[in-house]
């Protein structure tokens, strides 16, 4: 189990730093229903990344014929992962924007001050699983599950759920904010909000540059 979690840790991580939905929970939290549409939005992202790896990590573990080692597919498969994140870092980095020029924000964001819970919910499962950037990045965590011999149904649950806790603590630290901070916590979360709106680009060229290396790496190693 430990092994398990491990592996995947530094992809939850990096899902964990994604910034638009760490965003997208701070615009919930001065909408008119701030503490139901950021609280669904928390616990539909916590479903939607448990899920997906507990899945990926049960299937690539079962597709195994040896228990003490990977799928004879899985290195390939990192590979493919990796190059895709590292092309994706590539075109990120291309697409940022130019100096002194503040980066347009996404048009669902406007919409999110009319948001009821289930649409706030499904926005999260929009951008944690469907989001192709952070799809690559769950599906990564769950073949480092399988990979670190987690074939046990319940080793890769538990790892799981410790991946999909991980990964949710970026968006669930504004609502921690809101919360204890009170009044002080609007000031603290605009200021976070327009810092990670404007770094976007350069988080996500680094993160998905690291964590495609490592899966690179990892897939070669394998093969």
């Amino acid at each position: 189990m430990g092994g398990a979690i491990g592996q995947s840790l530094p992809v939850a991580v990096g899902v964990l730093v994604s910034p638009l939905p760490i965003v997208a929970v701070v615009l919930m939290l001065v909408s008119r229903r701030a503490r139901a549409n950021a609280l669904a939005f928390v616990a539909a992202w916590f479903v939607a990344v448990f899920a997906v790896v507990a899945v990926v990590a049960l299937v690539a573990g079962n597709a195994s014929p040896d228990a003490d080692g990977p799928a004879p597919g899985t290195g390939w498969l990192k590979i493919v992962l990796g190059v895709l994140l590292l092309f994706l870092s590539v075109r990120q980095w291309r697409g940022r924007p130019k100096p002194g020029v503040e980066p347009p924000a996404p048009r669902w964001m406007a919409a999110i001050d009319g948001f009821t819970p289930a649409r706030s919910a499904g926005l999260a499962v929009l951008l944690a699983v469907v989001n192709p950037k952070n799809l690559l990045l769950v599906v990564s965590g769950g073949l480092a599950v399988a990979g670190a011999g987690a074939h046990e149904a319940s080793t890769t649950v538990v790892a799981a759920l410790v991946f999909a806790v991980v990964a949710s603590a970026g968006v669930a630290a504004p609502v921690v904010i809101y919360f204890s901070m009170g009044t002080r916590g609007g000031t603290v979360l605009d200021e976070l909000k327009a810092w990670m709106i404007h770094n976007n680009a350069t988080i996500m060229t680094v993160l998905l540059l690291v964590l495609g290396a490592k899966l690179l790496g990892d897939g070669i190693s394998i093969v």
